[in-house]
C-alpha cells in the first residue's frame, strides 16, 4: 500500500492522473494538498508573517492556495513569484486568480535576460525573507531533473541563508525526488508537507539533511489507491 512505501515522480503522476481520470478535478487535489500542507505549518507554531516562495507550475499553485487559507485564517501571508503571473497554466493559474481580488499581497520578481535576479532585487528580497517567521519552499516539484537553474539557484541559497524557518511544499527545491541527491543549491527544509506518500528520494542517507521531520499529507483518496 501507498502508506507503506515510497514512491517515484512516475508513480506519483500515475496517482494524480487517475484521480483525475476517476472524476476528482486537479484544483480539488490541490485545495486538499495546501490544505494538508497548511495544517502542518500552523501545528508547527506561526508567530508572524509567512512569506510563501512560488515558482510557475502545480507547486506553485499549492502555495497560492496556502496563501490563501493561512490568510482566511487569520494569518499574514504573502507571496513572492518568481516569474511573470500571465505566464502561468492549468490548476496553477485557476488557483493565483482571488489573490488579487482577495488583497493577498503578491510581489512579481521577474528576471534579466539571463533568467537572473539583480544584486537590488537580492537584497530587497532578502529583506522581505528577514521580516518572516516562516517561508514556504513552493518552487519547485518532483518533476524537476537537470541542473537547478536562475533565479531558483539565487533565491534558494537565499531561503537557506535567512535563518528563517522553512516549510518545503512537497519536497525541497532542488531535490531530486527519485535519487535524493541535490541537483544543485537545495533548500534544507526544517520540515517537509509531502503529498500522498514519501517520496523515494527521501530514504537516500543523508537527504534529511534538506526534508527535515517529513509529514505525509492526504489528497482524499484511500492510501492504497
Amino acid at each position: 500500500m501507498t502508506k507503506n512505501r515510497s514512491l517515484s515522480r512516475d508513480e506519483v503522476r500515475e496517482f494524480d492522473a487517475r484521480a483525475i481520470e476517476i472524476g476528482i478535478p486537479g484544483i480539488v487535489l490541490m485545495e486538499n494538498a495546501a490544505r494538508g500542507a497548511t495544517d502542518l505549518l500552523l501545528s508547527l507554531g506561526v508567530d508572524g508573517p509567512i512569506s510563501i516562495v512560488c515558482g510557475k507550475g502545480n507547486n506553485a499553485g499549492d502555495g497560492f492556495v496556502m496563501a490563501r487559507q493561512l490568510t482566511a485564517a487569520g494569518y499574514s501571508a504573502t507571496v513572492e513569484l518568481l516569474g511573470d503571473p500571465d505566464l502561468l497554466k492549468g490548476d496553477a493559474r485557476l488557483a493565483f486568480k482571488p489573490l488579487g481580488a482577495l488583497k493577498i499581497p503578491v510581489r512579481c520578481w521577474k528576471t534579466d535576460a539571463e533568467g537572473k535576479l539583480t544584486p537590488a532585487q537580492l537584497a530587497e528580497l532578502r529583506s522581505r525573507f528577514e521580516t518572516a517567521d516562516w517561508l514556504v519552499d513552493a518552487m519547485l516539484g518532483t518533476g524537476t531533473q537537470g541542473a537547478i537553474r536562475s533565479p531558483f539557484d539565487q533565491v534558494i541559497e537565499l531561503m537557506n541563508y535567512s535563518g528563517r524557518k522553512i516549510l518545503a511544499v512537497d519536497l525541497p527545491s532542488g531535490l531530486d525526488a527519485d535519487t535524493g541527491k541535490p541537483l544543485g543549491p537545495t533548500i534544507h527544509a526544517t520540515a517537509t508537507a509531502t503529498f500522498v506518500a514519501r517520496k523515494k528520494g527521501f530514504d537516500v542517507p543523508g537527504a534529511d539533511g534538506f526534508t527535515g521531520t517529513v509529514q505525509v499529507v492526504s489528497l482524499g483518496l484511500p492510501a492504497d489507491f
